[in-house]
């Protein structure tokens, strides 16, 4: 009996291993189109900009409970077209564009910008 328990928590084991490594090498590839992706390390203000409003889209599709097909007849795009806004996909689109879907929801909007310096002043101490 005991033997018999041992074999069978070693297959789950061995299959949730299985099952994550598969998992990985999906995320891995090129060519995946799940989930949202995040700024890089250090963002451009551009990048930043397309990010922020990127967020504001979501919240008004979240606050107005529109599924995705709804949303992209909203804003006149195809689906895949707006997975790319939902999931932050930055580099499919060009902050200009962002501005036009931006304005058929919050007509009339107004967009403000901000530059403020950074202070890049590394902080390091050696121990």
């Amino acid at each position: 009996m005991k033997i018999n328990q041992e074999k069978q928590s070693h297959s789950k084991e061995l299959s949730q291993k299985e099952e994550y490594k598969k998992y990985l090498e999906e995320l891995e590839d090129p060519n995946y189109q799940g989930g949202s992706w995040a700024l890089p390390e250090n963002p451009t203000p551009l990048e930043q900009a397309k990010y922020e409003i990127c967020q504001k889209v979501i919240r008004y599709k979240r606050n107005n409970k529109l599924t995705t097909e709804e949303f992209a007849k909203k804003i006149q795009l195809s689906q895949a077209e707006t997975e790319d806004i939902l999931y932050y996909r930055l580099e499919h689109f060009t902050l200009d564009r962002l501005m036009d879907y931006t304005n058929k929801l919050f007509s009339p909007c107004e967009v403000k910008i901000t530059i403020k310096e950074v202070d890049k002043k590394i902080h390091a101490r050696a121990v």
